[in-house]
């Protein structure tokens, strides 16, 4: 399986990138919080370790930790834009339950 990047997410990552001439990928990946137990964590980073896994699509690359690995593999990120906001939208296979107000999910 592979973390998959729409077109709108691979854009705005890829610009995202450009404005940050040291940075080398996206991290992505989980930290425990919310009612329902993680949520989603993305930054640039500068560095990949040796543990990480990396997905590549069309020169963009995604790391993610060993630990967020079996939490988020298979999810396909995206960007969307409504009216003055804009958000990264994370499609997860393995989510079974979020929260209402959408900030936090369990996987099984």
């Amino acid at each position: 399986m592979t973390i998959h990047l729409s077109a709108a997410a691979h854009d705005r990552i890829s610009s995202f990138l450009r404005s940050r001439p040291s940075a080398v990928a996206m991290r992505f990946g989980v930290k425990r919080t919310g009612c329902s137990g993680y949520s989603y964590v993305i930054d640039l980073t500068d560095i990949v370790a040796a543990d990480d896994a990396v997905f590549e699509q069309d020169g963009v690359k995604v790391v993610v930790d060993p630990e967020s690995l079996p939490l988020v593999e298979g999810t396909e990120i995206d960007f969307t834009q409504q009216g003055l906001g804009s958000a990264f939208v994370f499609r997860n296979p393995r989510v079974t339950a979020e929260c209402g107000c959408g900030e936090s999910f369990t996987v099984a």
